[in-house]
């Protein structure tokens, strides 16, 4: 049986665009963060941990039971600093370092749990594509998980990781929800993302 992979959800963003906490966003009658969850719970994905900013932190616990949250105290310093927190934590959690890990931004709900069982067979580091637009969630291996938790917490994973391709067929990879009219399409594509 092949081990389980963990996976970091990332939901520290400050949200100003959006002008209210996205993981918080209601999409039937769950959250954006309570899908994610569950979707990389069904996708195989153990343990899957939250990480947020302290003000969201009691209301993340509550929208995503047995989830386990953790808080990046200096969220503001980047996604980058998010994904070291995750790290550590799962680290501290085995008492070693995972060898995978999926990361899944909350404001990037565009994939399915088929796409993250197909994420989950690459070797390499590997990021979801879709007709030639790359997206997440995405894939670190080992070596690339070293180089995350080196760099500086405001260094663009860009700059840090070359990815592979997984190609999906996922025609909402792209959404990101970042505007209040990114809320019109998520309605509109609602029960295609739960």
């Amino acid at each position: 049986m092949a081990k389980l992979c963990p996976a970091v959800i990332l939901a520290a963003g400050a949200s100003q665009r959006l002008g209210q906490p996205k993981s918080l966003v209601e999409v039937g009658d769950s959250t954006l963060v309570g899908i994610a969850y569950q979707k990389l719970v069904k996708a195989g994905c153990s343990p899957v941990l939250i990480v947020t900013r302290t003000e969201h932190s009691v209301q993340i616990m509550q929208a995503t039971l047995g989830s386990t949250v953790i808080v990046n105290s200096a969220p503001e310093e980047g996604r980058t600093g998010s994904i070291q927190c995750g790290i550590m934590s799962l680290a501290g959690d085995k008492g070693r370092m995972p060898k995978r890990v999926i990361i899944a931004p909350v404001d990037r709900p565009g994939w399915a749990i088929e796409h993250i069982k197909k994420l989950l067979l690459a070797k390499t580091s590997s990021t979801l594509s879709s007709n030639g637009r790359r997206g997440h969630p995405l894939l670190l291996e080992h070596d690339a998980i070293q180089t995350v938790l080196a760099a500086p917490p405001n260094t663009s994973l860009r700059e840090l990781i070359s990815f592979d391709e997984v190609n999906v067929n996922a025609p909402l990879l792209g959404l990101n929800i970042d505007h209040p009219k990114d809320l019109e399409l998520l309605k509109i594509h609602e029960t295609s993302l739960l």
